[in-house]
């Protein structure tokens, strides 16, 4: 997400071009509008004309903004996050800025999505990688069983 640019987001067709993601892979995802809303609301923060994630640093009072060169870094966003896991309560360990891909892949298993759709927002060149996301979704069970017991209902007519 760090090297987002301007360019990457097309909110006429509400997507996100994802260059060189996870695995080094481009992709389009889906851009929610409450997403879209929320990046609008920080590029004003800096404006600046490529970057959507510029690497700014503080200025004192009435110093011109000198234009970044480069986007954030990855250091800094691990030290928002861990600063709002704190804010949150969280104390888990494990819980990283990666969580978050896991937590976006899982919430939308949840929601219905196709796997093989899900399996292309990651970028999984195998399904099986995918495939890990059903491991951890006890909704995912719990909807299994109730499919299972209304095909069967059909089925003992």
């Amino acid at each position: 997400g760090l090297n987002i640019q301007v360019s990457d987001i097309d909110s006429q067709r509400m997507q996100i071009h994802i260059h060189r993601g996870k695995g080094a892979k481009d992709r389009i995802i889906p851009l929610p509008e409450l997403t879209l809303r929320t990046l609008k609301k920080h590029w004003v923060s800096h404006r600046h004309p490529a970057l959507l994630f510029p690497a700014m640093k503080p200025k004192p009072a009435g110093t011109p903004i000198k234009q970044a060169k480069t986007h954030l870094n990855k250091s800094s966003v691990q030290d928002a996050f861990q600063q709002a896991k704190k804010a949150a309560s969280i104390h888990k360990r494990n819980v990283t800025v990666h969580t978050l891909r896991h937590s976006y892949a899982t919430h939308l298993l949840e929601a219905g999505v196709n796997i093989r759709t899900i399996q292309r927002y990651m970028g999984h060149a195998h399904l099986e990688t995918t495939m890990i996301y059903l491991h951890l979704t006890q909704k995912g069970q719990e909807d299994a069983c109730l499919r299972i017991n209304q095909v069967m209902a059909e089925v003992i007519k």
